[in-house]
């Protein structure tokens, strides 16, 4: 039997507390699930949107971008989170998700989709070189003090 998958924004603390097991097995820093809604929250008043992928009633994946501008990319959709639940992976769900994610750039009228990912993930590149997403140069941080400069 084949299993409808549904496509939903986020935007109610209930929404997120539902995704936060999925999105952990991304960032598994995250430990408290109302500092995550909070961060979430804080994150959407700057233009987040966090996109989920529902598969027999529950989150299966997730992706968080926001629509972003700067000399390099023109307009563009950065791609901030993209999570499947690990039960779900290698499904074709993933692929969906980050199109529909794709779908909402062309729609905004971006000119690029980006987005990172660690150096140390190879299964997350081949699938991101499978999708049409090509490397095009490495992302350099660095960490700093907390609270940053006063």
């Amino acid at each position: 039997m084949t299993t409808r998958t549904l496509f939903r924004h986020l935007e109610t603390p209930a929404d997120l507390h539902a995704a936060f097991g999925v999105m952990q097995q991304l960032r598994p820093h995250l430990r408290d699930i109302q500092a995550f809604a909070s961060q979430v929250a804080r994150q959407q008043a700057q233009g987040y949107r966090l996109l989920a992928a529902y598969a027999d009633g529950a989150v299966a994946g997730l992706a968080g971008y926001r629509l972003q501008e700067n000399l390099i990319y023109g307009r563009f959709v950065y791609v901030d989170d993209l999570v499947m639940d690990a039960g779900r992976q290698r499904g074709g769900l993933g692929g969906e998700l980050l199109g529909k994610v794709r779908e909402q750039a062309v729609a905004l009228g971006c000119a690029h989709f980006v987005l990172d990912t660690g150096l140390h993930m190879a299964l997350a590149q081949r699938f991101y070189f499978r999708q049409g997403l090509l490397a095009r140069g490495l992302h350099f941080s660095e960490p700093l003090p907390a609270g940053g400069v006063a």
